[in-house]
């Protein structure tokens, strides 16, 4: 294990995972990860893993179609599946205020390049036959939206921050963290001290311990 990085991540969920692999494609290659026990252990195992892009901010929008992005692409630079099914989400309306708030959506999706579109009752029962229609005014059907599995998209991205130099130490339990002048000096584990100037805690429902 090292004991000195320049950036040391609590937690191996997808969260853990997902800072250590962009840290390490950003080219930080002494980064490490630390886990209590081993990845995916924690709420990641308990995750649905639906992905809708079209959010209420910019940031937000912007971060979920790169995602997106990252799970078409991942398999194919690690090797390992991602659990990414580009299936499509659908939204319903059933209210006129709700059809003017989606047809409001998909003036706002087109400003991002996203195809979200503007569909008939009849046509959302096409695409998700159990749908029952009665009562429901229109739809807006987003065809790049999705579901990955948490675990393996876990894993993928474990890989991939791996094959650019990072470390994972899974069976880490983390003690402490030492802090001097208000800055983090270093993290205290039950295997010895990882010296580092930045500590991402993404320990999830462990977070506070």
């Amino acid at each position: 294990m090292l004991h000195r990085a320049r950036a040391v991540v609590i937690g191996g969920g997808v969260g853990g995972c997902a800072v250590l692999y962009w840290l390490a494609r950003l080219g930080w290659e002494d980064v490490v990860l630390v886990e209590r026990a081993e990845l995916t252990s924690g709420s990641t195992f308990h995750s649905a893993g639906l992905v809708g892009q079209l959010r209420g901010t910019l940031s937000l929008t912007k971060m979920m179609m790169s995602s997106v992005e990252l799970y078409r692409d991942l398999e194919g630079e690690v090797g390992l599946e991602t659990g990414w099914h580009e299936v499509g989400s659908l939204r319903l309306a059933s209210a006129p205020a709700r059809m003017h708030e989606i047809a409001r959506q998909a003036g706002w999706a087109k400003t991002f390049g996203l195809p979200l579109e503007l569909i008939s009752p009849g046509e959302a029962k096409e695409l998700f036959p159990p749908l029952e229609t009665e009562g429901v005014l229109g739809a807006a059907f987003l065809p790049t939206d999705g579901y990955v599995d948490p675990s393996q998209l876990t894993f993928a991205l474990a890989e991939g921050a791996r094959r650019r130099g990072a470390e994972i130490n899974t069976s880490t339990r983390v003690t402490g963290i030492r802090v001097a002048r208000g800055r983090a000096q270093a993290v205290e584990t039950d295997r010895g001290e990882i010296e580092t100037e930045i500590v991402v805690n993404a320990g999830g429902m462990y977070a506070r311990e």
